[in-house]
């Protein structure tokens, strides 16, 4: 472990990543919808406005990380969030975001203003 992965002894590695896989604006909102109760991919895709390849390899990084699990009924899977802890973080972030303002949209690393610059890149403005 370097000690870019470590502060005060405590291993950052596995925050980073649960971090990072609720980072991605489509993931989150995948997660944020299985928040409500469970849902088929093509209900997701249908929610979402989103392909089912996109919706399919979004839940397959959430199911890696183990925060998304599946049941199966006859030839459906139902997906739904695998920790009741997630909703536990979801609301915590929502209230750290109400206290904050906006400060966090604002920021300059991280914020929505950067966002902006990105998409005209990507479109070629």
């Amino acid at each position: 472990m370097s000690m870019n992965d470590c502060v005060a002894g405590i291993a950052l590695s596995p925050a980073v990543a649960l971090f990072r896989s609720l980072a991605d604006p489509t993931r989150l909102a995948i997660v944020r919808r299985l928040a409500r109760g469970e849902a088929r991919v093509r209900d997701l895709m249908t929610e979402l406005g989103l392909a089912q390849s996109t919706v399919s390899g979004h839940l397959a990084c959430l199911r890696d990380c183990g925060l998304v699990a599946f049941r199966a009924q006859g030839r459906q899977s139902f997906y739904f969030l695998a920790r009741p802890e997630l909703m536990d973080l979801l609301s915590a972030a929502e209230r750290l975001l109400a206290a904050t303002g906006d400060a966090v949209a604002l920021c300059p690393t991280y914020g929505e203003q950067t966002a902006e610059p990105a998409r005209a890149a990507e479109e070629g403005r």
